[in-house]
């Protein structure tokens, strides 16, 4: 039986989470007021709490009086969850590339990019290898694609033109969406010749135990992609049903 303290104190750690996820959604800072618009609070109530959340380092004010953004203690708490999800997944990655040859990586969506946080390199000579720490692109890669997909279609719009506006892409936003409610339907997204000439990819994304996105994709040279497509399809369908259970 739970008594009434205990309900409090569940109710605060409750409302101080869904305040962190809001300040996640909105990276360059929010006032108080449009936050507890968001989470439907009383503003003395999100002004209460964040104040806490403040004393740790949890959230901070924004320099440019842009608002509460997310504080730096918490970048040191992703650091340690980022090695745990690497743990979790380093065996549904070696297990992919044994069953496709291929190279297979794992990578978390942060801001504007993709994080690549793990590799596991195929076993044919010629292979696609990519850096730990290297950002990429959301809007040409497999592991973005399948990302932008799990969001609703206003912050994927707003993610797409603000990568095609810093780059200067000039592509049909009509077509893009159609594309991502593909990989919605499929399960898969592709990447063939976009990011890179001669390397081409399949991914697929899930949210883990804190809510980030993170994708598993595999790069393959475009020379060999024809005959390897169905092979890693298949695999990484397989993969994604498996995850997807362990994170429910």
């Amino acid at each position: 039986m739970i008594d009434k303290s205990d309900k409090g104190g569940i109710q605060v750690i409750s409302r101080a989470a869904s305040i962190l996820r809001v300040l996640k959604e909105n990276q360059s800072g929010m006032s108080l007021g449009k936050i507890a618009e968001r989470v439907d609070l009383p503003r003395s109530t999100v002004q209460r709490i964040t104040r806490a959340l403040a004393k740790e380092k949890l959230v901070i004010s924004d320099a440019n009086g842009g608002g509460l953004r997310l504080g730096p203690e918490l970048s040191a708490l992703a650091g340690a969850a980022q090695y745990s999800i690497v743990e979790h997944c380093r065996l549904l990655l070696t297990e992919l590339t044994q069953k496709t040859g291929e190279t297979t990586d794992l990578a978390v969506m942060r801001g504007i990019g993709m994080v690549f946080l793990d590799q596991v390199p195929g076993v044919y000579r010629l292979t696609t290898v990519s850096q730990v720490g290297e950002v990429f692109p959301l809007t040409s890669t497999a592991n973005g694609k399948a990302c932008l997909a799990r969001l609703t279609t206003d912050e994927a719009i707003k993610l797409t033109k603000n990568e095609w506006d810093r780059n200067g892409v000039q592509r049909s936003l009509e077509d893009f969406l159609t594309e991502l409610e593909d990989v919605r339907k499929q399960g898969l997204a592709y990447d063939l010749d976009e990011h890179s000439a001669g390397v081409s990819a399949i991914g697929f994304s899930f949210t883990d135990w804190v809510g980030d996105l993170h994708a598993i994709s595999i790069p393959v040279p475009s020379t060999r992609f024809p005959r390897q497509r169905e092979t890693i399809e298949n695999a990484l369908l397989e993969t994604a049903s498996n995850i997807h259970q362990t994170f429910r």
